[in-house]
């Protein structure tokens, strides 16, 4: 008699979350922790389907809220009421998306950007005039960067500013409609002054965009904001996708005057003469520096949006460990959907990809720190910042809007009610992939940098360091883009799934695999431009073009490549064996969907064989049901309970219903009074007709 094997529920490990959680949280874990506790609070909470007036002032309030309590200041100076503490700061901020991400994105406009820029752009007299009323919010600021008609071409914004040297004031001017300040924050209702960028011009010469406190707005005896000042003209954005509590709107500007004091003056001066000076010879390079110090915005924007994505895969793992759905091995009991295979491909390898991100956003925190508190505070310490925070805000905002809608599905029908909260999180979440900067212009940016180190150290190669890249590339040549390296990697694997199942856990294995895709792609990208040295600036720009979406998708890669290494790093300062194999598991997990989401790339180039790429896939199923097992207390580490998420399908709503469903159908069976269903029935008489055939 021949008997089925039942699969077997792998082992659970001892899973350590009060330490995962220290790991996940990082060096500000106490700030971040208790910023959440304060998003508890009913006057912080989000009220879904409030009218945007309503939300807006609600929001406003809050805002004041955060300045009584003494939760905003973390990052100005000591002397004026701070902590000096920009690392801190920040990932306090993070943790306002908690409450409502409208309040986070307020936040974001009054102290994040508005303030940061009058601290980080201006002076001493600018820090003492004009940062208190930034602080304590008695002066709603906005930040007027962004043009409807240049929006991430800061460089060539319309706008200016133009020196009197009779009056010693900048005339600011909008010279037509596309020149409009769009898109800006408390520039709808509240702000009472803005941080206005224009293109400095003074003695006919134009010094490229400057940063310039301008009034905008009166403020009332009561405190509230007034009528737009004279020259200044405002239309409200009304309602939009999302972010709703925040009053974004237009502003433009006509003959309006400044005294010379309010540009921003730490990158460029003008004297009351009108002579122009900078400690900054290059125009390129003081523009981008400028830039550079408020590089917090796409921090902070990257932190909150992987604090969303924890939030939404706590609400659909939660929900997927008590909902049930079809009958399985089991004919009286349903299955819940967490133990179906798609369900854990859907979502464990996002609960993988989001562990990642919040290690490498760990990892730009505190280079963050480190840069803006002047412990490492080199142009090469804030060009790295920049790259690292240009390539982590793209990978982490995509992944919120991936794992919010993958989330929102999983939980069926009832992920669409508004009280779950993931439909609004995906309408406040979505316009995060293109402020602070659109998410494929800044993935430009980061292969630009890798095309430039590349070049860099090619550059500083001597004649036998090129003679021996060369013959290494020529050694590439022959064993990846020809069939003898792959018939090899076959011949090795064959008959032994499990030999290459060990290899790709091997975690050089992975990144190696993970590095050559970045390096390969660069160097090509870099052979085909080489055409452009001496071109026509037509051809150059023709060449960029054809290559523009290879040097992305290298960025891209590039962007994962840290994550992994990020991710192997935290690893390394776990001691506990099987909370580290656990989460060994989800960095291989990580690591190998990776490769497999760019399988056909890694069988072109012959870096991988079709066995090899077969057990990928296979090894990743192995995975899943290892980290099924542990999923709760993976997501039980991100540290929001189901009073922060405030999704109802997440308190335990749904383990109520199934187990009333099931003490129902067994008190029918009990009781015999169960219907007999037409299936047993038919069953029933086609074995009685066999029985009477057979006697």
């Amino acid at each position: 008699m021949s008997t089925t094997a039942k699969p077997t529920t792998p082992a659970r490990l001892h899973f350590d979350t009060a330490v995962v959680a220290d790991l996940v949280d990082g060096r500000w874990a106490q700030i971040r922790r208790e910023m959440r506790e304060w998003m508890l609070d009913e006057r912080f909470r989000k009220i879904e389907g409030q009218p945007y007036r309503e939300h807006r002032a609600r929001v406003l309030e809050q805002a004041k809220l955060l300045v009584e309590n003494g939760l905003v200041q973390r990052a100005f100076p000591e002397r004026l009421g701070g902590s000096d503490d920009p690392g801190g700061n920040i990932a306090g901020f993070e943790e306002l998306v908690v409450g409502d991400p409208s309040l986070q994105i307020k936040g974001g406009v009054q102290w994040g950007l508005f303030a940061a820029a009058i601290l980080h752009l201006g002076t001493d007299h600018h820090h003492d005039t004009f940062l208190p009323g930034a602080m304590d919010l008695t002066v709603p600021g906005c930040f007027a960067m962004t043009e409807i008609g240049h929006g991430s071409d800061v460089a060539e914004l319309a706008t200016t500013a133009t020196y009197d040297p009779r009056t010693e004031e900048f005339v600011i001017n909008t010279p037509f409609r596309g020149a409009w300040k769009d898109y800006i924050g408390n520039a709808g209702e509240h702000g009472t002054a803005a941080v206005v960028f224009a293109q400095l011009i003074t003695g006919g010469v134009n010094h490229g965009v400057h940063a310039f406190y301008t009034p905008i707005r009166a403020t009332k005896a009561d405190g509230t904001t007034g009528d737009f000042l004279p020259g200044v003209q405002g239309e409200d954005d009304g309602l939009k996708g999302g972010l709703n509590g925040v009053d974004n709107g237009r502003l433009a500007f006509e003959n309006v005057r400044i005294p010379r004091t309010n540009l921003l003056n730490r990158y460029g001066d003008v004297t009351p003469e009108g002579e122009y000076s900078s400690p900054i010879d290059s125009p390129g390079r003081r523009f981008f520096t400028m830039l550079g110090t408020l590089v917090q915005g796409r921090v902070s924007l990257g932190g909150s949006s992987v604090a969303v994505s924890k939030m939404a895969l706590a609400t659909a793992i939660r929900y997927g460990n008590e909902r049930r759905q079809f009958t399985g091995a089991d004919d009286t009991v349903e299955t819940v959907i967490m133990d179906y295979q798609q369900h854990q491909r859907r979502l464990l390898p996002l609960l993988a990809r989001t562990y990642a991100a919040q290690f490498t956003h760990n990892q730009l925190l505190q280079r963050f720190h480190e840069v803006f508190s002047g412990e490492f505070d080199t142009d090469s310490d804030r060009q790295d910042l920049e790259t690292l925070a240009a390539a982590s805000k793209p990978l982490s905002t995509w992944l919120a809007m991936e794992v919010i809608q993958t989330a929102r599905e999983a939980c069926g029908g009832a992920g669409y009610m508004a009280e779950n909260k993931l439909v609004g999180l995906h309408q406040d979440m979505d316009v995060y992939t293109t402020f602070e900067g659109d998410n494929t212009v800044l993935l430009q940016l980061v292969g630009k940098r890798l095309l430039t180190d590349y070049g860099r150290s090619m550059a500083k190669m001597d004649v036998g360091g090129t003679v021996r890249y060369v013959a290494d590339r020529a050694v590439d040549m022959t064993l990846h883009r020809t069939p003898l390296r792959r018939a090899a990697q076959s011949i090795q694997d064959w008959g032994s799934k499990a030999r290459s199942a060990g290899e790709l856990r091997d975690p050089e294995a992975q990144r190696e695999l993970l590095e050559d895709r970045v390096e390969t792609m660069i160097e090509g990208i870099a052979t085909s431009l080489r055409g452009a040295k001496g071109a026509s600036p037509e051809v150059g720009a023709q060449l960029f073009n054809d290559n523009q979406h290879e040097l992305i998708e290298a960025a891209r890669a590039h962007g994962e490549l840290l994550q992994w290494e990020a991710f192997t790093e935290a690893l390394a300062r776990v001691e506990d064996p099987d909370t580290r194999q656990v989460l060994t598991w989800l960095r291989d997990l990580f690591g190998l969907v990776t490769i497999e989401k760019n399988l056909s790339w890694y069988l072109i180039h012959g870096r991988i064989s079709t066995q090899r790429a077969a057990t990928v896939t296979s090894y990743i199923n192995r995975l899943l049901p290892r980290l099924r097992v542990h999923a709760a207390d993976l997501v039980e580490a991100f540290g929001y309970t189901d009073k922060h998420i405030g999704a109802t399908i997440g308190t335990g709503v749904e383990a109520e219903r199934q187990a009333q469903a099931r003490e129902y159908k067994r008190q029918q069976r009990a009781s015999g009074n169960e219907p007999v269903t037409e299936k047993a029935l038919r069953a029933k008489a086609k074995a009685d007709r066999e029985s009477k055939v057979n006697a």
